[in-house]
């Protein structure tokens, strides 16, 4: 593994993954950002706080997300669906205001399978879903010198070990690294 590189990062492409915590819109752009490619992004239209592509430039270009919003929480899963299953965008993200059942959950994994697509659920703490292939927990870490520090804890991984890094994005190289905690 080359060094800085954060094991299981980026997820596993074709699958459906899960983020959640104050960092998953970071992991969120990140993510996009590696991939490449345009990005639809899906959420439900009753959400007052609103996405500005603009404050992400630096992970990844702004005229490449492309924002949808749906009424309610089947119908962000089923334009989820028909983006992954299209193959349309190598990214879907998906906010989720409620619990995702193991069906919906299968239904996303077969679907970005079928498209060669990724998809990323943006879901509240403790409403994790049986299907996703893993389940991150993410949360920014004070430090007075650089404000992209982030702590990655990876809670569920259907194909390996679990882990806690500590990543920071570089300005200057444009890409994620991880470093060693504050304070060590």
């Amino acid at each position: 593994m080359p060094a800085n590189t954060i094991p299981f990062f980026p997820p596993k492409k074709t699958r459906a993954h899960e983020v959640y915590g104050p960092g998953a819109w970071f992991f969120a752009c990140v993510l996009a950002g590696n991939l490449g490619g345009r990005v639809i992004w899906v959420r439900e239209d009753w959400q007052l706080i609103e996405i500005n592509p603009l404050g992400f430039s630096e992970l990844l270009n702004p005229a490449d997300l492309l924002l949808a919003k749906a009424g309610d929480q089947i119908q962000v899963l089923a334009t989820a669906e028909e983006a992954l299953r299209s193959g349309a965008v190598p990214l879907v993200v998906m906010e989720l205001s409620k619990p995702l059942g193991l069906t919906e959950g299968r239904r996303l994994q077969l679907a970005a399978r079928e498209g060669k697509s990724t998809a990323l659920a943006i879901i509240p703490e403790g409403m994790g879903s049986n299907a996703a292939e893993t389940r991150w927990h993410t949360t920014p870490v004070f430090d007075p010198t650089d404000s992209t520090l982030q702590c990655w804890d990876l809670k569920k991984n259907k194909s390996g070990t679990l882990g806690v890094w500590h990543v920071r994005w570089d300005r200057a190289s444009r890409r994620l690294s991880m470093v060693s905690p504050p304070g060590k």
